[in-house]
C-alpha cells in the first residue's frame, strides 16, 4: 500500500514538470466539456494505455517494442489530424470525408455547430495520448522500474504503473477543471471561442512535433528531472525510505566535528530505530570472508553497501566506502558489500572476484545473485547503504551517490553509541582517480543509455532496431543523445553483439566523461578497438581505458572509461570501431 501511495504521488507530481508539456494541449482541448462524458474517459484511456504499454514492454520483449512504435506513429497521425481540425475548418475540408468526420468526432464539433461529446471519442483521444506519453524517470518511477528489472514483471509492477498513471490523470483533471472554467468565461465574455480553438489546434500540432522529434525524452526529460527530483525524493523519504528524523550534524568549515561525549552518561545517537536488520543469509558465495550472520555481527556497527560492479554510480561511491572501512575498522565498523547483479555477466563470480581485486576491496563481499538479501532489505537501488547499530537495528539508510559527510556522521554517531572513544576528525576525502572520480554534475546533459532492445531508446540508425537476429546497420548523424550502430550486429535483450569485425557504435553526447560497458564475448578473446571524438583521436580528452590515440582493448566484461574532456565540456560526436568481432556492448553512462 505504501508503494502504491508513493507511485500515485509521483504521478501527481508530473504536472509540475516540463515533461508533461507536450500532452497538455491534447488535454486542454477538452476544456469546457462535460467531465464525466469527455474528460474522465480521456484521462482513463490515457492512464490505462500507459500502464498496459509499460507492462507489455516489460514482459513482451521485442514484439512489444515494435508494436508500441507502430502505435506511437498511429497516435501521432491521429492527433495531428485532431490538431488540424481544431486549427482550421478549411484545412479539415481539404481532407477526405472520413478523416474530417474522425477529426470532428474527436473534437465533438461539426461544421454545422457543436454536438454532444461522446465517450467513444474521448476514449480514443485518451488512448492516443497514452501511447505518446513518456513520463520522465525520476526517483519514484525509477523505483517502479528497478523493481521490475530485479524481480521481473508482475501484478505488483502493473498496479504500481496504474497508480502512477492515475496520479498524473488526477493532477491533469484538476488542472482541466480549473482551465475549463477559465476558457468558458473567456468565450462568454469576450467571444474568443474561435481564437481559443485555433490556439489549441496550434498547441496540439506543436505537441505532436515535440513528441515526433523526441524532445519529450531528451531536453524536457532533463529539465523535468531537475525540477521534480527533490520533491519526489522527499516523498520517498517520508513514506518509504524513512530517513533521519531529527538528526543533526555539527559542521565546521573544514568538515565534520563531533561534540565530546558527556562524561556522566553514555552517548545516545538521535538516529531513529527503523526495525531489526534482516538476515544476510541467501548469498551464493562470500568473498574476502567466510559467511557472516547478523548474530555474529552483534556488538559491531555494520555498513551494508548494495552495489554491482559495472554501475558507474556504485563505482564512484567505492572510494568513500573503502576509506570508511579502513578508517573505522579499529573502532568497530564492519563494511559488507552486497553485490546484486544488474546484467547477466555480473552473475559470474569470477567476474566479481576480479572486480573486487581491481577496486582493492578488502572488506567482505556477499554475492547476492538470487536477490535474497536485496529482497530481505526491501531494497530498490544501486548503490544503497544501510547502517546497522550494535544491537542489530537499522538506524540510517541512503540511496545513490552523495551525502558522504552525512553518512560518515551517522557512522561516527553509532560507533560512539557502541562505546568507541575515537577523537574528533574531519570526514574522509579520498583521492579518487579515473572512473572512480566524482561526476561533473554541472555539465551532464546525457543520461544512461542501454543498447539491448528491452530498454533501448533514441536509436538513430535508419534501419531501426532489429531484435535477436543479425542485421547490417549504418550510422546516420544522430541528434544529441542519439546513438547508432554500423556493421553487422545482433541486438539482444540486454546487449548488442558484433558479428563481423569492423563494426562500430556512435553517440552524440554532452558530458565530461563517457563510459561504455563492454565485454569480450563468449570466447573471452581480447578485442581491439579505436575511439575517435569529433572524427579525431581524443588526445588529452582520452579516458583512463584508452591512450591518446584512442586505442584500447576489451579484456573483461566491465565498464570502460573512454572519454574524459579536459577542457570546456560541450556536445561531441563519439565513435568506437572494433577491429575484432564478438564484442558485447551493454550500456553508456556519463559523468
Amino acid at each position: 500500500m505504501t508503494l502504491l501511495i508513493i507511485a500515485y504521488l509521483g504521478g501527481a507530481l508530473t504536472i509540475l514538470s516540463p515533461c508533461i508539456l507536450p500532452i497538455l494541449p491534447f488535454v486542454f482541448a477538452r476544456a469546457g466539456q462535460p467531465f464525466v462524458r469527455s474528460t474522465l474517459p480521456m484521462l482513463a484511456g490515457m492512464a490505462a494505455t500507459f500502464a498496459l504499454v509499460a507492462t507489455l514492454a516489460a514482459v513482451g520483449g521485442s514484439w512489444a517494442i515494435r508494436a508500441n512504435e507502430y502505435g506511437r506513429l498511429a497516435a501521432i497521425v491521429l492527433l495531428a489530424l485532431f490538431g488540424a481540425s481544431l486549427l482550421s475548418p478549411r484545412i479539415a475540408g481539404t481532407l477526405a470525408r472520413p478523416v474530417v468526420d474522425l477529426g470532428n468526432n474527436l473534437v465533438n464539433a461539426t461544421g454545422n455547430g457543436q454536438t454532444a461529446p461522446t465517450v467513444k471519442s474521448a476514449l480514443i483521444l485518451g488512448v492516443a495520448t497514452g501511447l505518446l506519453w513518456a513520463p520522465c524517470a525520476g526517483p519514484i518511477l525509477g523505483l517502479v522500474l528497478t523493481g521490475a528489472a530485479s524481480q521481473g514483471a508482475n501484478l505488483q509492477t502493473t498496479f504500481l504503473l496504474i497508480a502512477y498513471a492515475a496520479g498524473a490523470a488526477t493532477s491533469l483533471a484538476v488542472a482541466l477543471l480549473v482551465g475549463g472554467r477559465v476558457f468558458t468565461a473567456m468565450k462568454r465574455s469576450l467571444g474568443l471561442g474561435d481564437r481559443i480553438r485555433k490556439a489549441l489546434g496550434a498547441a496540439v500540432l506543436a505537441g505532436v512535433a515535440i513528441i515526433a522529434l523526441g524532445l519529450d525524452t531528451s531536453l524536457l526529460a532533463r529539465l523535468s528531472y531537475a525540477s521534480t527530483a527533490s520533491l519526489e525524493q522527499a516523498v520517498l523519504d517520508r513514506l518509504h525510505a524513512k530517513p533521519l528524523s531529527g538528526a543533526s550534524s555539527e559542521l565546521a568549515s573544514n568538515g565534520m566535528v563531533i561534540a565530546a561525549a558527556d562524561a556522566k552518561r553514555p552517548f545516545r545517537s538521535d538516529l531513529p530505530v527503523e526495525g531489526s536488520a534482516p538476515s544476510l543469509d541467501g548469498a551464493v558465495e562470500w568473498l574476502n570472508s567466510k559467511p557472516l550472520t547478523t548474530e555474529q555481527l552483534r556488538g559491531k556497527v555494520v555498513l551494508v553497501d548494495f552495489w554491482t560492479y559495472s554501475c558507474i554510480n556504485c563505482i564512484r561511491t567505492i572510494p568513500y566506502v573503502r576509506a570508511w572501512a579502513e578508517k573505522y575498522a579499529d573502532q568497530g565498523l564492519v563494511v559488507i558489500g552486497v553485490h546484486a547483479p544488474e546484467f547477466a555477466f555480473e552473475k559470474k563470480i569470477d567476474n566479481v572476484r576480479k572486480a573486487v581485486s581491481d577496486f582493492k576491496l578488502s572488506y567482505p563481499v556477499a554475492i547476492d545473485n538470487d536477490y535474497k538479501i536485496w529482497r530481505a532489505f526491501e531494497n530498490s537501488y544501486w548503490p544503497a547503504g544501510y547502517l546497522i547499530d550494535a544491537e542489530g537495528h537499522i538506524r540510517y539508510r541512503h540511496f545513490g551517490e552523495g551525502n558522504y559527510v552525512r553518512t560518515e556522521k551517522a557512522i561516527q554517531d553509532l560507533l560512539r553509541e557502541a562505546g568507541s572513544h575515537m577523537p574528533s576528525s574531519a570526514p574522509v576525502a579520498p583521492d579518487a582517480k579515473g572512473v572512480e572520480a566524482g561526476p561533473d554534475l554541472g555539465n551532464i546533459r546525457s543520461g544512461e543509455t542501454y543498447l539491448g532492445y528491452e530498454q533501448a531508446a533514441n536509436f538513430a540508425s535508419p534501419e531501426g532496431l532489429q531484435a535477436d537476429a543479425p542485421h547490417n546497420y549504418s550510422i546516420a548523424e544522430p541528434g544529441l543523445n542519439g546513438w547508432g550502430l554500423s556493421g553487422t550486429w545482433t541486438v539482444g535483450k540486454d546487449q548488442a553483439t558484433l558479428d563481423q569485425a569492423g563494426g562500430g557504435i556512435t553517440y552524440r553526447f554532452s558530458a565530461r566523461d563517457l563510459h561504455l560497458v563492454l565485454g569480450p564475448g563468449a570466447n573471452g578473446k581480447p578485442i581491439r578497438f579505436q575511439v575517435t571524438v569529433d572524427g579525431k583521436a581524443p588526445g588529452p580528452d582520452h579516458g583512463s581505458d584508452i591512450d591518446a590515440d584512442g586505442k584500447g582493448t576489451v579484456i573483461a566484461t566491465r565498464l570502460y572509461q573512454l572519454v574524459r574532456q579536459s577542457g570546456t565540456v560541450g556536445a561531441r560526436n563519439f565513435e568506437i570501431h572494433f577491429l575484432d568481432s564478438g564484442v558485447q556492448a551493454y550500456a553508456f553512462t556519463f559523468g
